[in-house]
């Protein structure tokens, strides 16, 4: 797995069951017979970030070590360096213009991947 996953698991969720086994388990249902979703269709990240404690101490908004620590993550020079590899990024050297480049990134992926992103976030 890796760190975008690990990034996306702490907001999302990470998936209990592998699809094979979720379509074979028997769906819950709501008393007016429908099946519960077993997934969000789109997670407001704003919200679900601003919830967690510490929040208001950081800047996650525009940091990606502040984004990392907010989810638990470990937020070194090597860690981003592997999480700017796996985004497309080969020549990453932590300056502030690749940390910039590396949050909207992140960003960019949690939209594509269901979140709700605000477009001052993205690119």
């Amino acid at each position: 797995m890796g760190i975008f996953s690990s990034i996306k698991d702490a907001i999302f969720g990470k998936a209990e069951a592998s699809e094979p086994e979720a379509a074979a388990a028997p769906k819950a249902s709501t008393p007016f017979g429908k099946a519960k979703p077993t997934q969000l269709d789109e997670v407001d990240i704003e919200a679900s970030l601003d919830a967690r404690p510490g929040a208001d101490k950081l800047n996650w908004r525009t940091s990606i070590v502040d984004l990392m620590k907010l989810v638990g993550l470990e937020a070194s020079y090597a860690e981003r360096k592997e999480l700017a590899v796996e985004l497309g990024r080969t020549e990453y050297s932590g300056t502030a213009e690749d940390n910039i480049w590396l949050h909207r990134q992140v960003m960019n992926k949690l939209a594509e991947n269901g979140g709700r992103v605000p477009p001052s976030l993205r690119d």
